[in-house]
């Protein structure tokens, strides 16, 4: 998709250049700090208990403490659902495509997974045919999505929990934009002169803008890039 317009930045000297790329750094290095900060945050949280879950997977029932895979630490992304719709939640589907590469958790004693309130054969079809490559689990006979802030009808959300031998414990939970710090996707766009290019955000007179979403990929196109039967390289 691309764009027509002769929106472009000011031309200036490189000294002039480098002086603003060193006033914007400035910002960008405290951002860094702040992010670190409620990382530190975080980790001190506390946590809840929760009850023994049983979710369906491609397996069979799974009970949550078994989801972990041995590992200590879980993070589910809870996918938006509509019973019998031929493409999902198309920000879910875009978001959950990006992580084909999981294996770098196993050096931290954590599994990624999503979870979803469809039925579980629907939901690993549906896994298939956009080329998803994560582990599914459904919700739809257990309040375990419910509980979690992503009920049946509801929207999307992060959740992160914390295993000690059988017992499973929230440690954080976080939905809407909250979840962008865990994308590439708007980080990569963010870095472009047009950045995400729509009309929410602060840019430029003349620069190309258009309605939330308009630029977003989506499901067909990922089925047809990366989904069964797909010949597009990786």
């Amino acid at each position: 998709m691309s764009t027509v317009t002769s929106a472009l930045p000011p031309v200036v000297s490189e000294e002039e250049w480098r002086r603003d790329l060193a006033a914007l750094r400035v910002r960008e290095k405290a951002a860094t700090r702040e992010l670190d900060a409620i990382a530190a945050q975080r980790r001190r949280l506390p946590m809840v208990e929760l009850p023994d879950y049983v979710l369906e997977g491609q397996a069979g029932p799974a009970r949550l403490v078994d989801i972990f895979g041995g590992r200590s630490q879980l993070i589910t992304y809870h996918h938006m659902w509509h019973p019998g719709a031929q493409w999902q939640c198309g920000g879910c589907t875009s978001f959950t495509s990006q992580f084909t590469r999981l294996g770098f958790l196993d050096h931290y004693d954590a599994q990624f997974v999503i979870v979803t309130q469809g039925a579980i054969d629907e939901a690993l079809a549906y896994r298939d045919k956009v080329g998803n490559r994560m582990d599914w689990y459904s919700t739809a006979n257990s309040p375990f999505g419910a509980d979690m802030d992503a009920p049946v009808d509801g929207g999307f959300a992060v959740n992160v929990f914390l295993r000690d031998g059988d017992t499973v414990y929230r440690t954080w939970h976080t939905n809407g934009r909250g979840t962008e710090q865990l994308s590439h996707t708007f980080a990569l766009v963010d870095l472009l002169p047009w950045g995400r290019q729509e009309d929410w955000q602060d840019s430029p007179d003349g620069w190309p803008q258009e309605p939330t979403y308009s630029r977003w990929i989506d499901p067909g196109e990922i089925a047809a890039r990366y989904g069964a039967g797909s010949t597009h390289p990786d």
